[in-house]
């Protein structure tokens, strides 16, 4: 039996997690962690009974503590909480589903515990991933990608490594979400409902946004660094607009391994909670007599500015991913809340980026003191 702590519960991955572990029976989900969704968590909690549960906002978690009385668990809160539930004693892997920044210090503390990453948290690498590649180096515990790409490049490399073979270039592919082929001026009246229908993928509103922006795949070529040991040059982007090719990667001699299958996150999840085992997965199949093609293009970087951003950002590295990230947050964030245009989602990154004064090698406290400033640029400007 395979115990994990689930981060993020009641978002998309963090549901999609717990459907893999309904479907499979052989897992015991000892931690929870949630937002504010406490009616969805409870029926989490009746369903898997989990040892420690987090609720973010102290509040909810009172209102938790009230609702599951009858249940053999403790509910706790905030960061503490949080980190309570990334540790908690017999959880061999954490899959960390939480959505930003707010990942950094539960990965760190579970790591220090000797727990095994699932990681779908990309944030944690773009933005601490000299001081995650070097703890997990040091507690000897393993980050399993959760994101389809990662994953893919993952499964690509699977023993190739071992018998020296070099990567020359990673191969990472991207839909290149609703707006793929529209100019900036075509972009100017977009409203959140139309970024959030993406072509090809259910994902939660955050990530969905992020795809429509293409920063999402900038932030992607960031986490491909940290995680395969490869320069941003050495990470391209190729954009496959059926999302059946998850990515590639080209070795030394030219030759170029791809990882295909259908849109679904639960592939990649399975992936890493039974790594090195593959298990049946019930779904739809690829049908190659059907498939006629599948297309390539390149990513367009001055209509898409947020992925050239993200590739300046990479290279810049100190603290300045940590900015890009911080500033994409809450530009997300208000876009979603009508307060500002689409487009200027790309702008607030660049003028955050423009006016930062990069630290290298930041702790985690200036990687979270750049957050906070470039939070309170952005609600000074806008």
């Amino acid at each position: 039996m395979k115990t994990i702590s689930v981060l993020g519960s009641t978002g998309s991955i963090g549901t999609q997690t717990l459907d893999v572990v309904r479907r499979n029976g052989d897992i015991q989900v000892t931690a929870l962690a949630a937002g504010s969704n406490i009616a969805l968590l409870e029926k989490q909690i009746r369903e898997f009974s989990p040892k420690v549960v987090c609720v973010w906002e102290e509040e909810k978690a009172k209102e938790l503590r009230q609702s599951t009385a009858d249940c053999q668990i403790t509910v706790v809160s905030g960061m503490d909480g949080l980190i309570e539930a990334a540790t908690e004693a017999s959880a061999q892997m954490v899959v960390t589903a939480v959505v930003g920044m707010i990942g950094i210090r539960p990965t760190i503390a579970a790591m220090e515990a000797g727990k095994d990453i699932a990681l779908a948290n990309k944030e944690t690498l773009v933005t601490a991933g000299h001081i995650i590649m070097k703890l997990a180096a040091e507690k000897g515990v393993r980050i399993l990608p959760v994101d389809s790409e990662h994953s893919a490049i993952f499964q690509c490399l699977n023993g190739e490594r071992e018998h020296g073979n070099q990567i020359h270039k990673i191969l990472l592919t991207a839909s290149g979400g609703p707006f793929r082929g529209w100019t900036r001026e075509q972009m100017k009246g977009i409203r959140p409902e139309d970024a959030l229908k993406h072509p090809n993928w259910s994902m939660g509103h955050k990530i969905t946004i992020d795809s429509s922006t293409m920063v999402n795949k900038g932030l992607e070529v960031m986490e491909a660094k940290w995680l395969f040991g490869v320069t941003m040059d050495q990470v391209q982007v190729v954009v496959q607009p059926q999302s059946i090719i998850h990515s590639m990667v080209e070795f030394e001699d030219g030759a170029v391994i791809a990882q295909l299958g259908t849109p679904d996150m639960k592939l990649p999840i399975q992936y890493a909670l039974y790594y090195p085992s593959r298990r049946f997965l019930s779904g739809e199949r690829l049908d190659f007599w059907n498939l006629t093609n599948i297309r390539f293009e390149q990513p367009d970087l001055e209509n898409f500015r947020g992925l050239w951003l993200a590739y300046q950002a990479g290279k810049a590295g100190g603290t300045m991913p940590a900015v890009l990230n911080a500033a994409n947050e809450l530009a997300v964030r208000k876009f979603l809340n009508r307060q500002i245009p689409y487009l200027t989602i790309i702008d607030m990154i660049e003028e955050s980026m423009n006016a930062h004064k990069k630290k290298e090698n930041p702790t985690v406290n200036e990687i979270l003191d750049a957050e906070k400033e470039t939070y309170e640029l952005i609600e000074s400007r806008w």
